[in-house]
Parts: C-alpha cells; sequence; structure tokens
C-alpha cells in the first residue's frame, strides 16, 4: 500500500519542486529536453545470473530484452564487494574509499578483528551522512520528480549512535525522503526483507493482501510512481528501483520454485534463488511495459545493474563471490537503454564501474558533480554513443573489512587493461592476473611479470593515498 494521502502528498510535493526547481545546466543546454531516469539496481544478482549473460538454463527475457534494445557491458564492475559502499557510491559518485563507507552495514562493531588474525580492521562509516549532496538532490534541483522504491541501506544508526542528541540523526532521518527522494517506498536500513510475502514487515511499505509477493508490488509502486509525473506534462522523472531481489531470504512463488526444481544442475545449483531471478525479471518486465504503453520509452534512460556478486550461487568461470574482490564478488551485469542515442543489441568489454553510472546520469541531464563532492567515475555517455572509447587507465576497489561471511581476506585490487592485481593485507602479498587469458584468475603470474606487478602496485598505492583510504592495522 502507498503511504497514507500519498497522492495528495505526491501533487504538493511536484508543486513545491516545480516552483523552486533549479535548472544547473550550461547555458549551451537550454532549451535541451532531459531525459528520464530509471535505474534499477538488482541485490546480489551475479555477473553469470542472468539468460543474456550466457545462463542458458534461466529465463530472464525481459532483461534480455533490455539488453537486445541497448548496450551490455560484460566488464562492469561495482564499486564494492559489498551493498552499502556500492549504493553510497552510486548516490554520490565518489569511491568507497574516498567515502570512508568500505563495508556493508552495520557490519562488525569498530575496530573489529577476526579470530586466529592479526589485522584490526579501520573505523568506516555506516551511513550517508546528510551533508552530502546525492544524485537525487542534484536531479531534485534540476526540476525532476524523484522517487524510490525498494532497499536503502544507507541509513543504519545503532542506538549508542542516535542517543537522545535531536542533533544526531536517528535511523529514519537517514531515509531516501530526507536524501533528495519526493517518495520513498521500502527505503530505511534494512539490508534484506524479513519476507518477500506479505505482510514484508518492511517500513514505509505495507502489504496490500497477505501473500503478495514483494517484487510485483514494488513494480506497481514504480508505476504508480511514474504515473502521478505524468499530471505534470513534461516534467522528467528519476525513479530509483533498487529491488531487495535476490538477496536473501531465498523466497519464491511455488510455481517458479517448481519450474527450477525440474531444472536442477550445473547453473541451477539454487531452484529457489533461480526463481527469485525469473521473478524480479518478472516484475521487471511490468515496470518497462508500462513505461512502453505511456509513450515514455524513448524519452527515458534504462540502466540495470548489481550492487554485487552473489553469495551462496554458482559463479563459474569467475572465482570469488559477495565479499571477495576476485572477480566473481564485484563483476556484475550493467545494460544501458537509451533509443535514438545507444544503439540497440551491441556489447563492450570495457571495463567499467559503478561510479561511471552516476558521472553519466549528471551528463545526460545535462548536470555538472557537485563541488562537494569528487568524482572518482566518467561518463559514459562517449561510449554509449559510439563516439569514442573511455579515457581512463585504470579502476580500483578496496575492501579492509571482513564481510558478513568472515571468509574474505583484507585486500584492495586494480585494473589496467586486461591485467588485475590484489593487494592483501594479511601478508603483503600480491597477485596478477590476466582477465584476457584468465578470467577465472586461476594462474596468478606476478612472479613472471615482476615489472608489471611493480608499476601496478605502485599505481595502487598512489591512488589509495590520494583517497585518504583508511587501512587495517596489525595488533600488537
Amino acid at each position: 500500500m502507498l503511504q497514507p494521502g500519498f497522492h495528495g502528498l505526491q501533487a504538493v510535493i511536484i508543486s513545491l519542486c516545480i516552483c523552486c526547481g533549479s535548472l544547473l545546466a550550461d547555458e549551451s543546454d537550454a532549451g535541451v529536453k532531459t531525459p528520464n531516469i530509471v535505474l534499477i539496481m538488482a541485490d546480489d544478482l551475479g555477473w553469470k545470473d542472468l539468460h543474456c549473460y550466457g545462463n542458458d538454463r534461466l529465463d530472464t527475457p525481459n532483461i534480455d530484452r533490455l539488453a537486445r534494445q541497448g548496450l551490455l557491458f560484460t566488464d562492469a564492475y561495482s564499486a564494492a564487494a559489498v551493498c552499502t559502499p556500492t549504493r553510497a557510491a552510486l548516490m554520490t559518485g565518489e569511491s568507497p574509499a574516498r567515502l570512508n563507507i568500505t563495508n556493508h552495514a552495520a557490519g562488525h562493531p569498530p575496530k573489529f578483528q577476526k579470530p586466529g588474525t592479526n589485522l584490526i580492521t579501520p573505523i568506516w562509516l555506516r551511513h550517508l551522512p546528510l551533508e552530502r549532496v546525492t544524485l537525487a538532490e542534484q536531479l531534485k534541483q534540476a526540476g525532476y520528480a524523484t522517487g524510490f522504491v525498494g532497499k536503502w541501506h544507507l541509513s543504519h544508526r545503532s542506538r549508542s549512535e542516535s542517543g537522545s542528541d535531536p542533533k544526531v540523526p536517528s535511523e529514519e532521518d537517514l531515509r531516501p525522503q530526507h536524501q533528495g527522494f519526493d517518495v520513498n517506498i521500502g527505503g530505511c536500513n534494512y539490508g534484506g526483507p524479513p519476507s518477500y510475502f506479505s505482510p514484508y514487515r518492511i517500513p514505509n511499505l505495507n502489504g496490500k493482501a497477505d501473500g503478495e509477493y514483494l517484487p510485483d508490488r514494488s513494480a506497481d509502486e514504480c508505476i504508480d510512481f511514474i504515473k502521478g509525473t505524468r499530471a505534470d506534462g513534461d516534467r522528467p522523472f528519476f525513479l530509483c528501483w533498487w529491488n531487495y531481489s535476490v538477496h536473501y531470504p531465498f523466497q519464491a512463488p511455488a510455481d517458479l520454485v517448481a519450474k527450477y526444481e525440474k531444472r536442477k544442475g550445473p547453473g541451477i545449483e539454487n531452484p529457489t534463488y533461480a526463481a527469485m531471478i525469473e521473478g524480479m525479471d518478472a516484475s521487471i518486465g511490468k515496470l518497462l511495459k508500462s513505461i512502453e504503453q505511456q509513450g515514455l520509452d524513448e524519452d527515458t534512460i534504462v540502466i540495470f545493474t548489481s550492487d554485487n556478486g552473489p553469495f551462496a550461487a554458482n559463479v563459474k568461470p569467475l572465482r570469488g563471490e559477495k565479499g571477495h574482490l576476485y572477480e566473481g564478488g564485484i563483476r556484475v551485469p550493467l545494460i544501458v537503454r537509451w533509443p535514438g542515442h545507444v544503439e540497440p543489441a551491441t556489447r563492450t568489454a570495457m571495463p567499467v564501474i559503478t561510479m561511471d553510472v552516476h558521472a553519466t546520469i549528471l551528463e545526460a541531464t545535462h548536470l555538472k558533480s557537485d563541488p562537494s563532492n569528487t568524482p572518482d567515475g566518467i561518463s559514459l555517455l562517449p561510449l554509449l554513443r559510439n563516439e569514442s572509447e573511455l579515457k581512463r587507465e585504470s579502476i580500483y576497489f578496496h575492501y579492509p573489512n571482513y564481510a558478513f561471511h568472515k571468509g574474505n581476506r583484507l585486500a584492495s585490487a586494480i585494473r589496467t587493461g586486461d591485467y588485475k592485481l590484489l593487494w592483501f593485507y594479511d601478508d603483503d602479498s600480491v597477485e596478477l592476473y590476466d582477465l584476457k587469458k584468465d578470467i577465472s584468475e586461476s594462474q596468478n603470474i606476478a612472479d613472471e611479470m615482476p615489472e608489471k606487478t611493480r608499476q601496478l602496485r605502485e599505481k595502487l598505492e598512489a591512488w589509495l593515498k590520494n583517497t585518504n583510504a583508511s587501512r587495517p592495522v596489525r595488533a600488537n
């Protein structure tokens, strides 16, 4: 159910935004129509978890169709191996290292030390501060209607952190409606839903009927938001749909689970997980169909991606999983559709990262990065329009924390061209891989290529210094 008085409240908000919104474009962009933006981010969806990415045992017809209508990135990366840092990077355009939001909220306690190791994790920020200027705030100021549906996970505050001081924001104060979104449906500090079936027990999202499936309901909320903005004619909208799917708990409609029970085997190790993927795909199809029926598809950029790799799912041929800086933890799907700007049914192996999505949306809407943010991404528009390659040598990763499973090694990483170097903090060792020849990261060639290893490590250390990245320390 929408929040009480949603449509009336939305109308008031939209009217106020129209009156006070100011377009932050260059003068040369005056009068240029700005596109609608639909940013869909799945949760814990792996690189191989879609039919269009090579898993022919999964049925994902709607995302496959999106790929046929746009550009599919084969070498896209999440900003981090876990969710909260990636989400913060998408909202601000800054890397998790620079933000010092390097682990999932709530994560382990400060100065956590894994038993049997001598490394103590650094202090890191567990929420997105209100003073940070978000993508939604910039678009709202530029006159966009802004809506959020799904998983936020950027508002964690413990009781000890919030206390009774009214000047200290509570968890509720850090939710999407206080970070630039006119509408917030379901966004809070939850990392996963208590249930995918109503009653969901999620703040700001009451079930309409028991047994209702969360992806279907979320799609309906997205459709309602877009229809609500149409009362303003040509006013553009920014819809951020961050799916709770396919995060634990693994729950899906019985008919879909039964379907994949019959397909169980390589690529379908967990039938319920596979059913969740198809269920999410169906909900995305419902939204895309509504956009087309409203005649908005030509004026709308649709971006689909994931926040990190999967957990307890098949990642082959990649190595690692969620929480690891190997490819299985950070390589994710990314598809962009923009009719008239992006050539249909195209692919690129250009390495890109979450912060690039932030930069791309800003340029597509004729905005510049807020002066308070340090851009760590570059716009993909020249690549999307097939005008030029990206002018960037390297992308970087920093994960100085233990994931919830505690199975990862604390590390930083760099990818330059086809080469990827990982630097581990527990023993100061490095691993070097040629991803073009060894996507499974099975052959460490650091000893075979000492000069390349030295160069990449020096570049990585310089980046860590530039971003003031926090690092683990050794216990006495």
